[in-house]
């Protein structure tokens, strides 16, 4: 699974409010936390799923689905009598033993969330039985609780499914992933249950179908609706089940003569292939790799609205949220994160979907891997830079929240399941597989990988059974790794200091590790640039306080610890700026080089700085440019009229369009009128960022004009642009311009609508009319409700509470009419918040 939080740049502009600190403000748990003292066992297996068939459909009015399932199971180790199935907030009207063809009923009892039953017989371990249930479910009518990474977590989601909202199609999805699917299925419904599959579904017939397998027969259902049938051969885990109904186009590629599909909504059929249209090549490059072809018989992927929360790994059929979906001229400027999602997900297929986690404690055997495997692409695809540069934003989301050094990568102790889906799983774990990566050697590892894939198809995993793969891969005791990471709280904080002996020509590196916890064993590569040639010494860390000397006939220009900048820690390098300017030129990696440019950024009046600084203008990789084109300081005139020159070819001609629109931003900053001509120039570009950019140049200088340009740009805008709309209709703009606002707060996405909270609040306290006014309170209160379990509700609450306070004031100013709505208006704000207060 994607968890839906932002992935911002590391240079970006300070944000408002970080999704993901809120999230992690929300998994963090209350001192003495009883359930947090509950160790969280693999589920027992009394019986053993074998195979599922549902038929089911759909009332539309009501939200509730009808379902008729035969399930197939068997005890695992001893005989057994009875059964006990996951079924959650269902009503149930039959359940019968299924005996030559015919129905026998069976006894049982049921406390909403799990049906005890009594079988009609003792069945021996290993003989087969088959249990039909009618039953209805009703997700709407459920009561469950989301979390930080999953929203909601009532399983079936019926999207508009009266037509009311014109802008939004009718759909029908479900979401599995933790333990959802008994929300529409009874089940067992834990990781380590694994089931062949069928599902009939019967639908109007204008809709189409997904679901896991091979569809398998399509026929008539009378009074306007049919019957698709779907087939899934091979067993896997009951929260990976899915079904997916509605208007979609499906566009059909292939890989190796497997079906590769995409269904999107028909706004965005056309641009298919430009989204989606890598994945062959991602799953030849995977395949590759793992020594393990793609093991399913097909791989299709849909966008789907209002999804709760990135996207969901289901067998043979990914679903994403509409976040992916974009045009072609959108595409213009990239979408790595929609990039990073597909390949998230593709990667699951394998470690799993394949292969799957025994239980929740151990999901980093799911999800670190996924996470992983973002930096695999990225480096395969564009470059060493990249990957690099993905390893370390994932790093970064890691070490920002304090509380998460206090958690083990496999935890065995949580309040909820759902807490485990957090930047230590994602982001920590693949750190550290990536630094296991970097120890063992491409090579050894993927061969280690390839073992606990083959040992384990079709079944479940831990991380114990993969250091044994790595181990027999290796022919190395792994132990001393997964002791210290897996099984081990937090992270090496390192201080690095240096000493130059020039009697001795001996150099001395001496290394603390600070942290609380115990010393971690590192072994890192010391890299010596001395008399221009580099000396590699592969070296171990292993204490709280570690002396290296290294033998050079010259005092070295730079002593890179860490130089294959691989590992995962928090570091206080003691390094001159003029070691960081050499860096910079000469060591090669794109940390070496940020590293190297945050330093100069800080120390703009010295001349090796400033060389940094302009060099970077010019740097390889395109990021890069962007953090130096952030950091410049142009109030230095020195820097300024070197600089001046590059930025502005670079708005001329820079083959990366997100570069030149930061080249623009910075000149706004000038605030310069002789660049509007430049602004002007750049509105018309094909590019989003771009335009955005411009625009938001002429609005500084032409404020009117610049409305006028935004109007004509209504008609085509998406990303930066329909922000940087919003934000000059927000500042400048009023009730006519409402509907757009509104309507770009709606489709944002997640950070943009909190990127934009307070503008928009401004602008309701300017507003007069009570009817638009209420529009933009609901649409707060919405967005708060939807990401409660990110915090949202308490920030939007805040909000709201400045907006009544002003709203109040309106109203002692007011007379008659006019009083009266502003009155209702600051009770229906006060209800607003309440809502949002509710647990």
């Amino acid at each position: 699974m994607t968890i839906n939080r932002p992935r911002t740049l590391f240079w970006g502009a300070t944000l408002l409010l970080s999704v993901c600190q809120l999230a992690a403000n929300a998994q963090q748990q209350k001192p003495d936390d009883p359930l947090m003292k509950i160790y969280r066992a693999t589920a027992p297996k009394i019986n053993d799923l074998v195979h599922t068939k549902l038929a089911v459909r759909f009332d539309y009015k009501k939200r509730y689905m009808y379902g008729k399932e035969w399930v197939t199971l068997k005890p695992r180790a001893y005989a057994t009598d009875s059964l006990r199935l996951d079924a959650k907030g269902m009503d149930i009207h039959n359940i019968s033993i299924v005996k030559g063809g015919k129905n026998y009923p069976l006894k049982f009892s049921y406390d909403s969330l799990s049906l005890a039953i009594t079988l009609d017989k003792k069945y021996l371990p290993n003989e087969n039985y088959t249990v039909y249930i009618d039953y209805t479910s009703k997700p709407d009518e459920l009561k469950v609780q989301g979390s930080a990474a999953i929203n909601d977590a009532k399983g079936l989601y019926f999207i508009n499914p009266d037509g009311a909202d014109k802008d939004k199609p009718i759909q029908i999805w479900t979401q599995g992933e933790t333990e959802a699917s008994s929300a529409w299925f009874p089940t067992i419904d834990k990781p380590n249950q694994k089931t062949t599959e069928e599902i009939a579904m019967t639908v109007p017939a204008k809709y189409v179908t997904l679901s896991n397998g091979k569809l398998v027969s399509q026929k008539p259902a009378g009074n306007g609706l049919r019957t698709d049938t779907w087939k899934m051969d091979l067993p896997h885990s009951p929260y990976l089940f899915m079904m997916a109904v509605g208007d979609f186009k499906i566009y059909k590629d292939k890989w190796h003569n497997k079906e590769v599909s995409y269904y999107l909504e028909p706004k965005y059929a056309p641009y298919a292939k430009d989204i989606f249209g890598f994945t062959p090549e991602a799953m030849a490059f995977y395949s590759k790799i793992l020594g393990i072809e793609y093991p399913w018989n097909k791989y299709s992927q849909i966008v789907v609205r209002d999804y709760v929360s990135g996207a969901m790994e289901n067998t043979t059929a990914t679903l994403h949220g509409q976040q992916v979906q974009a045009t072609r001229h959108e595409l213009v400027d990239g979408k790595p994160e929609s990039e990073t999602d597909i390949v998230h997900e593709l990667f699951h297929q394998w470690f799993g979907d394949y292969v799957t986690t025994e239980s929740w404690s151990n999901i980093t055997v799911n999800e670190s891997f996924a996470d992983l495997s973002e930096t695999l692409w990225a480096e395969y695809k564009h470059g060493k830079d990249a990957g690099d540069e993905v390893n370390y934003q994932a790093m970064q989301k890691y070490l920002r929240p304090a509380g998460n050094k206090t958690k083990n990568l496999v935890r065995f102790y949580y309040h909820d399941k759902e807490d485990v889906f957090d930047a230590v799983t994602y982001e920590k774990g693949g750190r550290i597989l990536n630094m296991l990566r970097n120890y063992l050697g491409n090579e050894v590892f993927f061969k280690g990988l390839h073992i606990y894939l083959t040992q384990n198809a079709f079944g479940n995993g831990e991380a114990q059974q993969l250091r044994l793969a790595l181990e027999q891969a290796s022919g190395q005791d792994l132990n001393w790794y997964f002791n210290q990471w897996y099984y081990g709280p937090g992270h090496p904080e390192l201080k690095i200091d240096y000493k130059w002996d020039a009697a001795s020509h001996t150099q001395t590196v001496y290394v603390q590790q600070t942290q609380q916890a115990n010393a971690f064993t590192l072994p890192i590569a010391v890299d010596i640039y001395a008399g221009g040639k580099k000396t590699r010494h592969k070296v171990w860390l292993r204490n709280r306080a570690d002396t290296l000397t290294f033998t050079s006939d010259s005092k070295p220009d730079l002593v890179n610890v860490d130089g294959d900048k691989i590992l995962l820690c928090q570091k206080t390098d003691n390094k001159t700026l003029e070691e960081y300017v050499f860096q910079y030129s000469n060591a090669p990696l794109f940390l070496d080089r940020l590293e190297a440019i945050n330093m100069a950024a800080t120390h703009q009046d010295n001349d090796g700085a400033q060389k940094v600084m302009l060099a970077a203008l010019k740097d390889k990789y395109f990021n890069l440019r962007i953090r130096a084109i952030n950091a410049i300081n142009l109030s230095n005139a020195d820097v300024r009229s070197a600089a001046l020159p590059v930025l502005t070819e670079i708005i001329k001609s820079d083959p990366k369009t997100l570069v030149r629109a930061a080249a623009i931003n910075v000149l706004v900053k000038l605030n310069d009128q002789n660049n509007v001509p430049l602004f002007k120039a750049a509105i018309n570009s094909p590019s989003y960022a771009v335009q955005g950019a411009a625009l938001n140049g002429i609005a500084a200088f032409e404020p009117d004009n610049a409305l006028k340009i935004a109007k004509n740009l209504e008609a085509d805008n998406g990303g930066a642009l329909t922000a940087a709309i919003t934000k000059l209709y927000m500042t400048h703009g009023g009730e006519a311009e409402f509907p757009f606002i509104a309507k770009s707060f709606r489709n944002a996405g997640v950070q943009q609508k909190f990127n934009t909270i307070p503008d928009y609040v401004k602008l309701l306290v300017k507003i007069n009319n009570p009817k638009l006014v209420t529009e933009g309170v609901t649409d707060l209160k919405e967005t708060g409700i939807r990401y409660k379990a990110f915090g949202a509700a308490t920030y939007i609450s805040g909000q709201l509470e400045g907006l009544r306070t002003q709203k109040e004031e309106q109203a002692k100013s007011a007379t008659g009419t006019q009083q009266q709505q502003l009155q209702q208006l600051v009770k229906y704000i006060g209800d607003c918040i309440d809502e949002l207060g509710k647990k």
